[in-house]
């Protein structure tokens, strides 16, 4: 992993009750090793990294584009999008008729959901991403129903809830009780330690299924509806015209797609903070490895924040043309290095994230601390 000084933007303290004497205490440091020894401090306490201005990607964006206009040239979708969907379809049900009398727990069965089918779900995942930024048509509801579509594969209904929680991820990055792609406290203390990192990446697709539900429910909607009742009915169709083993099949795929494997690296190194020697961690990262072939480009996560209309085939070009601005920025280069150093370092794990609270609660803190 590549780490560049100096590459983030947001204040971070770890004990909100004593905000005012830990920016005194920071101010008062005058050399790195002081200022390690006041993180290793906070560290020791183990809570968030929590963050008391607003996330970096809306001023590193207009900055961008004051120095780089040509890049809103840019935004826009992806035709190509909807051809390598139905590309990985058809293999996944290819995969699931081939193995519809293979026994559940032989090798061939497994590895074949390990190697194909986590990696095509785990780009199923990643093309409804897509399209929760209407990237894969021009018509949003065009994206809408062509996710139904996309989610076929998965087993289980999971476009339509997706695109809500995630609009809010990037609307309010970090802000806790609203980004439900942050742990929760009572996660974070149940699972700080090497089992339960452990636990976490091996699960970590059951979490992010159901930490949203937990944390701030969503209304149901027609689309909502729209989806369930297509995937409980492909579900069933699959299960009378073949086996239940189709259908087994594919759920399998979607686990390990979310669990140890080199692509579910990616859930881990877009926003949980490596950079710990640094008391202002970066709380984005990118990948630029060859992992992001069958992954649209996901990798290219804080040019993705940056720029959320810009589709995936066109995020190399944009690093290229701002690349004054992404190259100092630290970034991972192995995914599957991320996952062993999440689970073995004690510096990295479930409190490795950097949180805000909303910005009039943050306003109000800082007034009666300062």
């Amino acid at each position: 992993m590549h780490m560049a000084e100096g590459a983030t933007t947001a204040f971070s303290v770890t004990d909100v009750t004593t905000l005012k004497e830990r920016m005194q205490a920071i101010d008062a440091t005058s050399t790195e090793q002081q200022r390690k020894a006041a993180a290793d401090a906070a560290k020791v306490e183990k809570d968030f990294y929590w963050a008391y201005t607003e996330e970096p990607h809306q001023t590193r964006r207009q900055a961008i584009l004051k120095a780089h206009p040509e890049i809103s040239k840019l935004n826009g979708h992806e035709p190509l999008t909807k051809y390598v969907v139905l590309l990985v379809l058809a293999i996944q049900f290819t995969c699931a008729y081939l193995l519809r009398h293979t026994p559940v727990l032989s090798w061939r069965f497994f590895l074949t959901a390990y190697i194909i089918g986590a990696t095509a779900n785990q780009n199923i995942f990643l093309a409804i991403h897509e399209m929760s930024h209407n990237l894969g048509f021009k018509s949003p509801l065009a994206n809408r129903l062509f996710s139904i579509v996309a989610n076929l594969p998965i087993g289980l209904p999971y476009s339509a809830a997706f695109r809500g929680y995630h609009i809010e991820h990037h609307k309010f990055l970090g802000v806790d009780g609203i980004d439900t792609d942050l742990p929760t406290k009572f996660e974070a203390m149940l699972l700080h330690n090497i089992l339960g990192k452990a636990f976490f990446c091996t699960f970590q697709i059951l979490f992010y299924a159901i930490r949203p539900v937990m944390v701030k429910a969503q209304p149901f909607t027609r689309i909502h509806y729209l989806n369930l009742l297509t995937q409980l009915s492909f579900d069933y169709l699959l299960i009378h015209y073949l086996t239940p083993n189709a259908l087994y099949y594919l759920i399998l795929s979607s686990f390990l797609a979310g669990s140890l494997h080199p692509v579910a690296g990616h859930f881990i190194a877009e926003h949980y903070v490596f950079d710990t020697s640094n008391i202002n961690p970066a709380e984005t990262y990118s990948y630029y490895g060859p992992l992001n072939i069958v992954t649209y480009n996901v990798g290219y996560h804080n040019e993705h924040h940056d720029f959320p209309f810009v589709a995936w085939t066109r995020l190399p070009e944009l690093r290229r043309v701002a690349r004054e601005f992404y190259e100092p920025l630290p970034r991972h280069g192995s995914w599957t290095r991320v996952i062993w150093e999440f689970i073995w370092s004690g510096d990295v794990g479930m409190y490795s994230r950097v949180k805000r609270k909303e910005k009039k609660e943050r306003m109000g803190e800082m007034a009666k601390g300062l």
